[in-house]
């Protein structure tokens, strides 16, 4: 496997979009590697945005984008109101808000849900980000479930053990509306982090994957 490393303009502090339907799927998604850029890119832009958070998941979102991503985050936490689960069906309400991302920025890279996962607003958010940043580098993370929709992301990040630690406290931490649910627990976070350690050699053993639908290389 050839490893290409996170190819950012070592001169210029890079600007990363982070764009999730619900409060917690930057965490989940994309949560370790959001810390090592911070790390490997000291200055580093961040534009968080969260589509639907209402009542407590809101104030769960500004929780943790305040843990992940602190100082970095340019202008807080940007979260809409829209409905959980029925994005798709407020379709062009949604993308007024990625026309409106446009106007402002241009990031040197956008992280957002996948076109191919099995939860609908994922899917859209997906289907946005190429739609609205056609000239673009986005990586698209993943996100587990009940539907079992895991599939072969080609994109691998390695991620030191500290940052692996550090994501699954922050996620336990923060996100007490989903300790109800079987699946948050930390050995699941653990377990898809080491999964694709494995595929892609991680010196820790531990990595985020991503789907790329292109790159120029």
């Amino acid at each position: 496997m050839r490893s290409l490393g996170l190819r950012l303009d070592p001169g210029t502090p890079p600007t990363i979009l982070c764009v999730g339907a619900h409060s917690d799927d930057i965490e989940i998604g994309c949560g370790g590697t959001i810390l090592r850029l911070q790390r490997d890119y000291p200055g580093c832009r961040l534009y968080w945005v969260v589509i639907s958070a209402v009542g407590a998941r809101a104030d769960e979102a500004r929780q943790a984008a305040e843990l992940f991503g602190g100082s970095a985050i340019c202008g807080g936490p940007r979260l809409s109101e829209f409905r959980d689960g029925f994005l798709p069906y407020v379709g062009a309400e949604v993308k007024a808000v990625f026309e409106e991302l446009k106007q402002e920025v241009s990031p040197d890279l956008i992280l957002t849900t996948s076109r191919r996962d099995s939860h609908q607003d994922h899917r859209l958010l997906g289907e946005l980000a190429w739609n609205t940043f056609r000239n673009h580098w986005i990586l698209e993370y993943e996100i587990p479930k009940y539907d079992g929709d895991f599939g072969q992301p080609g994109v691998f990040v390695p991620l030191e053990t500290e940052d692996c630690e550090k994501k699954i406290e922050y996620l336990m931490r923060v996100f007490g509306s989903q300790h109800a649910k079987r699946w948050f627990e930390p050995e699941t976070f653990r377990s898809v982090m080491r999964l694709r350690g494995m595929e892609c050699n991680a010196p820790s053993g531990y990595a985020e994957a991503f789907y790329c639908r292109k790159l120029v290389l």
